[in-house]
């Protein structure tokens, strides 16, 4: 992709996003703009949903993939390395109590089938 297209497209995202905080705004609703915290304990539920500790949204059960829960765990890890002196106290903490839960979850579901 050549540089003016790649402008085209950061452009297009921009104008989008835009637009879509404007909605929020005109009709009066909340606009939950991404931050770390939100991201991983997004991560960390969905890690949650599949060890079958939290209800699926979506399929409304409780079931257990661990396979997807380890890629969890393991992403959540690779943040932790990437992000090693880079975050705040309270969001190494976040990450760190997250990562233990999660941890000590997985090894408790393995065990119990």
């Amino acid at each position: 992709m050549d540089e003016a297209a790649k402008k085209r497209v950061d452009q297009n995202w921009k104008e989008q996003v835009n637009k879509e905080k404007q909605n929020y705004q005109q009709k009066n609703e909340p606009y939950h703009k991404p931050n770390f915290k939100i991201f991983v304990s997004s991560l960390s539920m969905q890690a949650m949903i599949a060890l079958g500790r939290l209800e699926n949204p979506v399929s409304k059960k409780t079931e257990k993939n661990f396979d997807q829960a380890r890629y969890l765990i393991d992403t959540l890890e690779i943040i932790e390395t990437k992000t090693k002196n880079n975050l705040n106290q309270e969001e190494v903490k976040l990450l760190s109590e997250s990562l233990f839960s999660l941890r000590m979850a997985y090894l408790e579901e393995k065990k119990n089938g």
